[in-house]
C-alpha cells in the first residue's frame, strides 16, 4: 500500500512539474502537498493514519498537482465539459475548494478523536467544520497576499475568472465538503480508527 501510494504521488508530482504553465504558480499550488508529505513522513511511525485518510490525502495532493500544472482556471478536461453543463468558467478550482473542506475534515476528525481532545460528537463536528472554514479563510488570505505581491501572476493563482463572488463560493464549497465528509465517511472512519487504536 505504501509503495503504491508513494508511486502515484511521485508520478503525478513529476508529471506536474514538467513544463507547467508557470513554475511560480506550480510551486504555490503544489507546496501544500509537499508539506503534507513531509509531515506524514515525520509522523509515520509515531502517528500512522488510517487507510481512508491516506487515500484522501493522496487524492487531494493529485488535485493540487493537476491544478499546479495547468493552473486551476485552465485544466483541459474542465474546459471540455463546460458546454455540456452550460458553465461559463472552468470549474476545476471548485473541485479544489470542495476538497479543501472534505479532506481536512477527516484529518481534523482523526486528530481530535485519537488524541481525545473532544469526545462529544456534536461539539467535535462543530469544531471540525469550524477548523475547515478557518483553514479555507486563511487560504483565501494567502491567495490575496500572493496576488498583491506577485502582480501579473495573480489572475492565474486566484483563478477567479471574473467571478466577483469567487472567494465566498470557495469558502462555501469548503464548508459543503467538510459537512459531507462528516456525513458520508464517519462510520467508515470509525471502523478504521478502531483498528488503529
Amino acid at each position: 500500500m505504501r509503495i503504491l501510494w508513494l508511486g502515484i504521488y511521485f508520478a503525478v508530482l513529476i508529471w506536474s512539474g514538467i513544463n507547467p504553465k508557470d513554475y511560480f504558480i506550480w510551486f504555490l499550488e503544489v507546496v501544500p502537498a509537499l508539506i503534507g508529505l513531509v509531515v506524514m513522513a515525520a509522523t509515520y511511525r509515531t502517528f500512522p493514519l488510517t487507510p481512508l485518510l491516506y487515500t484522501l490525502i493522496l487524492i487531494h495532493s493529485v488535485i493540487l498537482m493537476v491544478g499546479g500544472h495547468y493552473t486551476y482556471a485552465e485544466v483541459p478536461l474542465f474546459d471540455a465539459i463546460k458546454p455540456y453543463f452550460g458553465f461559463e468558467r472552468n470549474n476545476y478550482d471548485r473541485v479544489g475548494h470542495f476538497a479543501q473542506g472534505f479532506v481536512p475534515a477527516i484529518i481534523a476528525r482523526e486528530i481530535l478523536i485519537r488524541l481525545k481532545i473532544v469526545n462529544f460528537a456534536c461539539w467535535r463536528n462543530f469544531i471540525i467544520v469550524s477548523i475547515c472554514l478557518a483553514f479555507s479563510a486563511f487560504y483565501e488570505l494567502i491567495e490575496w497576499a500572493v496576488a498583491v505581491m506577485s502582480g501579473s501572476a495573480a489572475d492565474d493563482f486566484l483563478a477567479t475568472q471574473g467571478d466577483v463572488w469567487d472567494t465566498q463560493s470557495d469558502m462555501a464549497l469548503a464548508l459543503l465538503g467538510a459537512i459531507l465528509a462528516l456525513l458520508l465517511l464517519a462510520r467508515l472512519h470509525d471502523r478504521q480508527l478502531a483498528r488503529v487504536g
